[in-house]
C-alpha cells in the first residue's frame, strides 16, 4: 500500500506532465507540492524502487504504468469527492478542494464507485476537470483559452487553469461560473484585455490574465 505522501507526488506528477507521459522536471515537483527540492528526490528514488516512476537524476521523471494507475485512482476520489461536497453538501467551488485532499485517500474501491454511482456517474469535477472513470478513462471535450477568442467568437465556460480560492472568489464575483456563456465585443491592443458579453446581458472587461485561465468551449 502506498503512503498519503506518495500518493500526493504520483497526482502531482501526474498533473504536471501530459497525462503521465511527458517528462517533469524535480523543481517542477517542488513547486507544486511546496517542498524542498532535496525532498523531492528522495521521494523520487523511494517510487523509482517501487516501479512507479521513471527517473534518472537530471532526467527528470515520467509515470509508470504502475504509477499512472495509482495517480488516476487518486486523481479520480478527489474529483468525485469535490463534486459530492459542492452537489449535495452545497459547499462552494471554491472551499472544496482542501477537504477532498483528505478524502482523496479512502481506500475502500467499493464506496468510490457507489459515490460515482450516486452523483450519476459525472465527467466533469466543479471546476471543469475531467473525472477519470472506474477503468482510468478520461473524457476529452474540445476547449481552449478565453484569451484566444477571436472578434465576434463566442462560447461556453466549461473549467479554469487557476483553482485558488482567491481566482474561484472573483469568478463568482463576477458571475464568470461554469457554464456561463460568453461573447467578445472587443479585444484591446495595448494590453490584451477583452469586453465580453455574459449570457446575452451583462458587459464586462477583463484582464488578459483572468482570461487565460478561464477556459471555454464552443457553443
Amino acid at each position: 500500500m502506498n503512503t498519503h505522501t506518495e500518493e500526493n507526488y504520483l497526482k502531482a506528477i501526474y498533473k504536471l506532465s501530459d497525462q503521465g507521459s511527458t517528462v517533469v522536471n524535480t523543481n517542477s515537483v517542488a513547486g507544486q507540492l511546496h517542498t524542498k527540492a532535496s525532498s523531492v528526490t528522495d521521494m523520487l528514488k523511494k517510487l523509482s524502487e517501487k516501479k512507479l516512476i521513471n527517473y534518472e537524476k537530471y532526467q527528470g521523471v515520467t509515470l509508470t504504468k504502475a504509477g499512472d494507475k495509482v495517480a488516476l485512482k487518486i486523481i479520480r476520489k478527489h474529483r468525485l469527492w469535490e463534486v459530492f461536497l459542492v452537489d449535495q453538501l452545497k459547499f462552494k467551488w471554491d472551499e472544496v478542494h482542501d477537504i477532498a485532499e483528505q478524502l482523496e485517500h479512502v481506500v475502500s474501491p467499493e464506496m468510490v464507485n457507489r459515490l460515482d454511482k450516486f452523483l450519476d456517474f459525472p465527467k466533469f469535477d466543479p471546476h471543469g476537470d475531467p473525472i477519470p472513470d472506474k477503468k482510468g478513462v478520461v473524457s476529452n471535450r474540445m476547449e481552449f483559452s478565453l484569451a484566444d477568442l477571436n472578434s465576434v467568437d463566442k462560447g461556453m465556460i466549461v473549467g479554469v487553469n487557476d483553482s485558488s480560492p482567491e481566482f474561484l472568489q472573483y469568478l463568482e464575483q463576477k458571475q464568470l461560473i461554469l457554464g456561463t456563456r460568453v461573447r467578445l465585443l472587443e479585444k484591446f491592443t495595448y494590453d490584451n484585455s477583452m469586453a465580453i458579453e455574459m449570457n446575452g446581458k451583462s458587459e464586462m472587461t477583463i484582464s488578459n490574465k483572468v482570461a487565460r485561465n478561464i477556459n471555454i468551449s464552443k457553443v
